[in-house]
């Protein structure tokens, strides 16, 4: 269940002069939660959507509106996965398509993380279940979850330090003019369609994507895709943005390409020193059927 939640905070003039999320960490919980309710545009300074960096002002009335989310109960979930990698300290799971991740407005069950409710742990928030990054629905592959606080925060670091590589295999329209590249664009919520995320944004956030070409075909492309950053939506908006959607992409490219029922995105391999042994884990994941059976019509 969600529980809608309404704030209704008025600056002091001792608040005055601080940043919008740092005025918004103690009441929302952390400064982490209140950036992303920010760039959700849920968040608004006197009737107006704001950015992080804003500075507040005496007397501004700021607004959030949120879900509150009931943490999972056992046995509340059937989600789907399969352990890639475990041990007593964290786990490497492989998401299936179709498999939210965490609960969120539409989705209050059937999510990764109450499927995985008792098993992981760690994070601010204990309905997150320990999963320290995030895969879109239709997306399948890796992810890496831990087993404690300690354990999710080492990981967290790791993520930020850019030590936790995260690689997926993309088939996009087209041909590609370098064997090799980068897309280094910031991604925020789309000016006109709330649903999309966009390179044209009144709330950018720094975002960069590397690709190499694994395979050429007739009329696409399979990619080596590695993320530096992790927006929502990043590998899709950026290959969109330079001409080559990701196959299938019923949001940022044309739906249905090769038979496919999503977009041809798969999380393929994870690899980072472990954060309690420091043993190097590298974990991969083989694609599945249905964009196997993609890259095969692909290739005809």
């Amino acid at each position: 269940m969600s529980r809608p939640r309404r704030l209704e905070l008025k600056v002091s003039s001792e608040q005055a002069g601080t940043r919008l999320d740092q005025f918004l960490a103690a009441p929302l919980g952390s400064r982490a939660h209140a950036q992303s309710l920010i760039d959700a545009q849920r968040v608004r300074v006197d009737g107006r959507p704001r950015p992080k960096r804003h500075l507040v002002r005496t007397g501004e009335l700021v607004e959030v509106e949120e879900e509150q989310l009931a943490p999972p109960q056992a046995g509340a979930s059937e989600a789907p996965f399969t352990v890639a990698y475990e041990d007593e300290h964290l786990l490497v799971v492989d998401k299936p398509a179709g498999v939210v991740v965490h609960p969120a407005r539409g989705h209050a069950t059937g999510t990764l993380a109450q499927a995985l409710g008792g098993r992981g742990a760690g994070g601010e928030d204990p309905w997150r279940a320990g999963i320290v990054h995030r895969l879109d629905r239709d997306t399948s592959g890796l992810l890496v979850v831990a087993k404690s606080d300690f354990v999710h925060r080492a990981l967290k670091s790791l993520l930020a330090s850019r030590h936790l590589r995260r690689e997926y295999l993309a088939l996009v329209d087209g041909h590609l003019s370098a064997r090799t590249g980068t897309v280094d664009a910031p991604i925020g919520r789309d000016r006109r369609d709330r649903l999309r995320m966009s390179i044209e944004t009144d709330n950018p956030r720094a975002a960069r994507t590397h690709f190499e070409i694994e395979r050429v075909l007739p009329a696409a492309t399979l990619l080596r895709v590695v993320l530096e950053t992790g927006r929502t939506h990043q590998i899709r908006v950026h290959m969109a943005a330079i001409g080559h959607p990701v196959a299938g992409d019923p949001l940022y490219g044309v739906a249905g390409r090769y038979g496919l029922s999503r977009q041809f995105l798969h999380a393929q391999r994870l690899a980072f020193d472990h954060p309690v042994t420091g043993e190097p884990l590298d974990v991969r994941s083989p694609l599945p059927d249905d964009l196997r059976a993609a890259l095969e019509l692909a290739g005809e």
